[in-house]
Formats: C-alpha cells, structure tokens, sequence
C-alpha cells in the first residue's frame, strides 16, 4: 500500500468536498471552488470529516496514481483554506516591475514592457519594485504563472541579473580574466 495514497485527508470546519461520477472530485472553501477529474483505477470516498482514497488494484501504474491523487486532492483542499504563494525578485539595474489594474508589466532590460495578464484566481502583489508575489488557491496555476513570469527574464550567472524565486540560489561564476593575448 502506498504510504502516501493510505493516509487519509482531514476535511477542516468550512470546507465542503464532494465527489461526482468519473470521479470528479469539487472542494469549496473560504479562499474558492476548485474541480478536477481523476483516474477511475482508484476510489474517492468522503467518510465524516475524512476523504479516502483506494487503488482497485497493486499494479504499478495504480500504485503510482494512488499517492498522487491523494496529493492533489490535498492540495486542493488546503488552497480552499489557506492558499498557495509564491514570491519572485528582480535583480538588476533598471530592472521593475508594476501593477497596472490587475496586469502586471515587467521592465527587465529589453526595448518593450511586457504586460502579463494573470489567469482566473490569481492575484498579483507588488510591494516594492523588485518584488512579485503570486497568491491563488490553485497550487498549479499559481506555480505555472510564477514559472510564466521568471521565464521572461530568467538569472544569469555571471552578474546574478534577472527574476528569480525568492528561495532560488543563482550559483555565480567567475567572469573573463585579462590574460595575455597573441602578438
């Protein structure tokens, strides 16, 4: 048995799940409403406060599936309560970013602004010019959108310019030494 997959999920106070035919699974929440479908190898069930979740059978691709849909199905509950958040920085001389309504316009060095339009449920913070914050109940859009973001301008080794997760570590290389040339 998966050690994943056999643990069951607590359903907090607040929080309403349930799971339709072809296991379409729906969780509710303070912080939103999230649906996704899942594989028919395994079974959803909602037991009191506690979803659980079986595999029908111990092949290999089933035990695989087992441990991720308890995962995602997690994750969606505590994006209805909590929500996911992700925080970039820009590194760089002139390099900013800015709200404008509820696009976010990057300035990272090239002749044009880029304007991001975020997806449906994700909110964009700027605290200062060099910070971007990304906050949703959906845990994959919310990292798909930072990834979105970061690839606009991603950190170079040399000088450490460019956007970067705040927990990211950009190993820094040595530049060109001024060795002799050919006479």
């Amino acid at each position: 048995m998966s050690r994943i997959g056999r643990k069951p999920i607590d359903i907090p106070v607040g929080v309403k799940v349930t799971v339709a035919e072809n296991n379409v699974v729906t969780v509710e929440g303070p912080k939103g409403k999230l649906t996704q479908s899942f594989q028919q190898c395994v079974s959803i069930k909602v037991e009191g406060n506690q979803i659980v979740i079986t595999r029908d059978s111990d092949d290999k691709f089933h035990r695989a599936i087992h441990g991720l849909t308890r995962s995602l199905i997690n994750n969606m509950v505590d994006g209805v309560v909590k929500g996911f958040e992700k925080t970039l920085e820009i590194n760089g001389i002139g390099y900013r970013a800015v709200k404008q309504g509820s696009n976010l316009v990057l300035s990272v060095g090239y002749s044009h602004n880029i304007e991001m339009v975020p997806p449906a449920g994700i909110t964009v913070e700027v605290p200062s010019q060099t910070q971007i914050i990304i906050k949703g109940a959906d845990k994959q859009v919310v990292g798909e959108f930072a990834a979105k973001i970061r690839s606009k301008r991603p950190p170079e080794p040399y000088k450490g310019k460019g956007i970067k997760y705040s927990t990211e570590f950009v190993r820094r290389k040595e530049g060109k030494t001024g060795g002799k040339g050919k006479k």
